[in-house]
């Protein structure tokens, strides 16, 4: 059965606003909501009820969660997100295998902005002056392994380049890189996975 709408559930403001400019690309004509919760924290707290108030779904309509992984051991995050799911009654990508499923966890890993390490051609679509050499530094080279913060990582590139003086505007960035974004030549990880995830949908 083709898939014909997708829910899908981020933790925070500018997600949201990067996924609202990829996810048309990705799943040609199925239609999307998505829902902003203000922290991680919140999403998690309040996700056990949204899934429970799913019980209505179609069945061919898909649940997507989208979560960072921040300084969460991937794998145990990942358990809690299967877990939520599966005590509200709806079975996981990852739990049903090739069988029909009603929810996908992603993470990104470790944050949005690894996504846009791993496609520095759009960044720099938007902000010319940060060195093009970024991806090729050791640091950088694996958006999915930047230590210290991958945000904070970011925005130290952009403001030695000369923008945000004040600090990265995040919702304002996610516009204006996404808008930029090629999903098949991005080097994230964790992005391609959630890519191959929402294309397989569109089949």
């Amino acid at each position: 059965m083709s898939v014909v709408h997708v829910e899908v559930l981020v933790e925070e403001p500018s997600m949201e606003t990067a996924l609202r400019l990829i996810l048309p690309r990705l799943l040609e004509n199925i239609s999307f909501q998505i829902y902003p919760y203000q922290c991680k924290d919140e999403l998690l707290q309040r996700l056990p009820e949204r899934l429970r108030g799913y019980s209505w779904l179609p069945e061919n309509w898909r649940i997507v969660v989208v979560v960072d992984r921040d300084d969460d051991e991937c794998h145990e995050l990942k358990r809690e997100l299967e877990n939520i799911a599966s005590n509200s009654g709806l079975l996981t990508k990852t739990q049903a295998g090739s069988g029909t499923y009603k929810v996908v966890n992603r993470l990104a890993i470790e944050e949005l902005e690894a996504w846009y390490f791993g496609d520095w051609q759009a960044v720099r679509a938007v902000y010319p002056h940060v060195s093009a050499n970024t991806p090729n530094q050791a640091s950088y080279r694996h958006p999915d392994q930047i230590l210290g913060g991958t945000w904070e990582a970011f925005e130290r590139i952009l403001m030695r380049a000369g923008y945000f003086q004040g600090g990265l505007r995040k919702i304002e960035a996610a516009r204006e890189i996404a808008q930029h974004m090629d999903p098949d030549r991005n080097t994230s990880r964790s992005f391609q996975v959630l890519r191959d995830t929402l294309r397989e949908m569109a089949r």
